[in-house]
């Protein structure tokens, strides 16, 4: 299988392959995934690349590396463990769903929300995706994200996951605040999720780092006519 670099970093594309192959259930709770000669074979990609994968893979709670045993999953199933930050996507994927995103733009902005006062001094980021399932428009995203971060060039990176992303330029997740409402979007969100104007349900996130900083923004749009939003919560 041949990577593409426009797609973004090579690890992140292994890891989230062998994600969504846990996930599906192609490799099954307490089995092994391929050693790491066998995947670096697949993927064409070096023992430094694959390793990385794995490791994002570990920290994420999926799978366990053991010397002179192997890598064995742990999870399989797409559950929501806000502690961790895992995402609902995750979820419609293990349902066996479709799950699409598209860049819409990167902007700076400079007028800052009241939400985000304290995100950055001098301006943010604004990174607008829409994310289809099963080919329909379902969400539609505005991330906002401080300035003095350095974001890729490549336009293609941002189809991949955000959060990620962030990781790699330094940021630190320590905690999650959702809040809901149900909110009339603007006219061009409601024409990008091809309906009409009317009240959807809304979700703003507030993402904290370790010295409980404010690291990113989103307000998010979802049709739950296509697909109700889930949380599921393990105990």
């Amino acid at each position: 299988m041949k990577l593409n670099l426009r797609q973004g970093s090579l690890y992140l594309q292994v890891k989230d392959i062998l994600k969504e192959r846990i996930i599906s259930g192609q490799y099954p709770k307490n089995s092994l995934i391929p050693s790491e000669p066998e995947l670096e074979k697949e993927f064409e990609v070096s023992k430094i690349t694959i390793r990385r994968a794995v490791e994002q893979l570990a920290q994420e709670g999926y799978v366990e590396k053991r010397s002179g045993i192997g890598t064995t999953v742990l999870a399989n199933q797409a559950v929501s463990k806000l502690s961790k930050g895992q995402r609902f996507s995750e979820y419609l994927i293990g349902e066996g769903h479709q799950l699409g995103k598209k860049l819409i733009e990167v902007n700076r902005v400079e007028d800052i929300m009241p939400q985000v006062s304290t995100l950055a001094g001098d301006g943010a980021y604004c990174v607008e995706r829409l994310y289809t399932l099963n080919e329909e428009p379902y969400i539609h995203f505005r991330h906002y994200i401080p300035s003095s971060i350095t974001l890729p060039n490549d336009p293609n990176v941002f189809v991949n996951s955000l959060y990620d992303m962030l990781y790699q330029e330094g940021i630190r997740f320590y905690r999650f605040k959702d809040e809901f409402s149900v909110s009339v979007p603007e006219p061009a969100i409601a024409e990008m999720l091809e309906i009409e104007l009317q009240p959807l349900l809304q979700r703003e996130r507030f993402s904290y780092d370790d010295r409980d900083r404010l690291v990113e923004y989103s307000v998010a749009y979802y049709r739950t006519d296509l697909h109700k939003y889930i949380v599921n919560f393990n105990v």
